[in-house]
């Protein structure tokens, strides 16, 4: 039997970026919504709430990007410079995020900065992510296996738009963790600001579904063409189906339901772009064959793969049982 080590790896970095978007994007979406919650005993109880998770949450962006540079070189080296004012602007977003998570307990007379560093860390890092990811949608120019385009072909209507999706994605996120996570007036603030962001992630993932297969022919092709135009008849349907759990676990007080179809919209989300992509790493010019390092590469970093993805999967699933249930507002979790 042939094993397609290229097609394994181009599995599992995908599995890396859908882990990383899903997670960090929670707590990514509670910073979003600080200026939402004025009162600091609320701001206090939502880091709380992603305090002992947010940082773990980002092995899988290390993992993702790491083996993409060490699995895929080429399409590495074609992505980056295409790439590299969104991709730096999401670092020093993560960076500022990350900083001011810790200093914020540390200081009183600069606690309003720093929350706002939270904040804007996290728009800055959610608005990038979904910049490139719509410069990568739209396609990148290849000649020579070499990007061939300038410095400024990353920025369109079209990215900037995706930015601002994913923006208000991931305040789905953050709203359904919160409503998730905590108790009295902030989770049925949580509530009303989950109903709002999921109607806007709804109408985002409209409005792309409508744009996107109109940006490169094989996507037209992959939609709308036989057989695989049963995608676009299962995939809204289910995405309706997430909505509406959504919408009647907000309603009903189902506190866990509403985190849990938000994540099933960003998986069918994820899912769509897959189908939109496949077999390509760069739509319409690479291929994940054309981008693949030597097989013997693919086989030895497999090798340590197999060791260290279900090691991260582990520790990953044991933080968030050790730190299940609510947070208490005055102590911690119970």
């Amino acid at each position: 039997m042939v094993i397609d080590y290229a097609f394994i790896w181009a599995a599992l970095i995908a599995f890396a970026v859908l882990a990383y978007v899903i997670l960090d994007g929670f707590d990514l979406g509670v910073a979003i919504l600080f200026p939402f919650f004025p009162k600091k005993h609320d701001r206090d109880v939502m880091m709380n709430s992603v305090a002992p998770v947010w940082d773990g949450n980002e092995t899988w962006l290390v993992l993702g990007g790491g083996g993409l540079m060490a699995v895929f070189p080429l399409a590495y080296a074609t992505i980056l410079p295409a790439l590299y004012a969104p991709i730096i602007a999401m670092l020093l977003g993560l960076i500022f995020r990350g900083v001011a998570f810790e200093y914020r307990w540390r200081t009183k007379r600069w606690e309003r900065l720093w929350d706002r560093a939270f904040t804007w860390g996290s728009v800055v890092a959610a608005f990038s992510q979904g910049v490139a990811l719509g410069a990568l949608v739209q396609g990148i120019p290849v000649v020579n296996r070499a990007y061939a385009g300038g410095w400024w072909d990353w920025l369109t209507p079209f990215s900037v738009a995706t930015g601002i999706g994913l923006v208000i994605g991931y305040a789905l996120l953050g709203a359904t963790w919160l409503v998730m996570k905590t108790t009295g007036e902030l989770l049925e603030k949580a509530r009303r600001l989950a109903l709002i962001s999921a109607i806007g992630t709804l109408a985002c993932m409209a409005i792309f579904s409508i744009w996107t297969p109109f940006l490169e022919p094989i996507y037209l092709q992959r939609w709308f063409g036989w057989p695989t135009a049963i995608f676009s008849l299962v995939v809204p349907a289910l995405v309706l189906g997430c909505f509406a759990i959504l919408f009647y676990g907000l309603r009903q007080g189902r506190d866990a339901r509403p985190f849990l179809a938000a994540l099933g919209l960003f998986v069918l989300g994820f899912a769509g772009i897959g189908i939109s992509f496949y077999p390509y790493m760069i739509p319409a010019s690479v291929t994940i064959w054309d981008a693949a390092a030597p097989e013997s590469s693919l086989k030895f970093l497999l090798a340590g793969a197999v060791v260290l993805v279900p090691m991260i999967l582990a520790y990953t699933a044991y933080s968030y049982w050790v730190f299940r249930g609510k947070v208490d507002p005055e102590e911690g979790y119970h």
